[in-house]
């Protein structure tokens, strides 16, 4: 599993994916430095909002990229086959890449916090907002949960490649995986409330619903509430957020080593 991993990390480090992260983060953070300047008032708190959204649609990326490119890529091409060629179960290379596309995302992860760091510490100089923003603790966990966000995609990413004979598909089904995710939290808050009263709307709301039993609510991992406003997540909300993602991403992760274990290739 060691081998698996490690030769993934030099496959994501050999395809340039440092260079685009690093230049991809200066873009999104040069927008988020340009942000500020429509919010004379809250200059930080829009820069470290436009970036943290940023970061998150970068790792987002990050992961599916690298899913297709370590596993799906290989998948399609037949070279997995030397990799099977190993005395392991098969599923010690789904193990081995998963873990190493969780190691490239964390390299990322890092990189684009401490860039939105800097740019926030320089956003807004000469001028003292009404409240200060949190940039020590309470942004890297910001940023960790972030993390945990793309490790959820990338798991999920995972078992549609382990699956597909359609090279595109991981990377297509991942991206509508990850924009539910994320608004399935509003849309169910939205129909609790009543839908302002909109009857069309709340028929979907049984359907909604079911659809909270199979997809995760990943916006419970967003907690950028606490480096913006100071208002920290509940820690039993967080606590379960993660217990919660965890599970899920084990779960994909164990449908992906049965698939790719009884998957023939020819």
């Amino acid at each position: 599993m060691i081998t698996f991993l490690l030769s993934a990390w030099r496959a994501g480090l050999r395809s340039r994916s440092v260079q685009a992260i690093l230049v991809l983060g200066i873009l999104l953070m040069g927008v988020a430095y340009l942000s500020s300047a429509f919010s004379p008032r809250q200059p930080k708190t829009i820069a470290l909002d436009v970036g943290l959204s940023g970061i998150r649609i970068s790792l987002v990326l990050f992961a599916l990229f690298w899913v297709q490119e370590l596993i799906g890529r290989e998948i399609d091409r037949r070279t997995v086959l030397f990799a099977l060629t190993y005395p392991v179960a098969r599923g010690y290379y789904v193990i081995g890449r998963y873990l190493g596309v969780l190691g490239l995302l964390a390299l990322a992860a890092l990189l684009l916090g401490m860039l939105l760091w800097i740019v926030v510490q320089y956003t807004g100089l000469g001028y003292d907002q009404g409240f200060s923003i949190r940039t020590g603790s309470p942004y890297w966990i910001t940023v960790a949960g972030l993390w945990v966000d793309a490790a959820v995609v990338a798991a999920f990413a995972l078992w549609i490649a382990t699956l597909s004979t359609v090279p595109m598909l991981p990377l297509a089904l991942g991206l509508a995986f990850a924009i539910g995710g994320k608004s399935l939290g509003a849309v169910v808050e939205y129909l609790a409330q009543g839908a302002d009263g909109d009857p069309e709307l709340m028929r979907f709301a049984p359907i909604v619903n079911a659809i909270q039993w199979v997809l995760p609510d990943l916006s419970r991992l967003d907690w950028r509430a606490w480096p913006m406003y100071g208002l920290p997540p509940d820690g039993v909300a967080l606590g379960l957020s993660l217990v919660l993602a965890a599970s899920y991403a084990a779960l994909l992760l164990t449908l992906a080593v049965i698939t790719f274990s009884r998957r023939e290739f020819q």
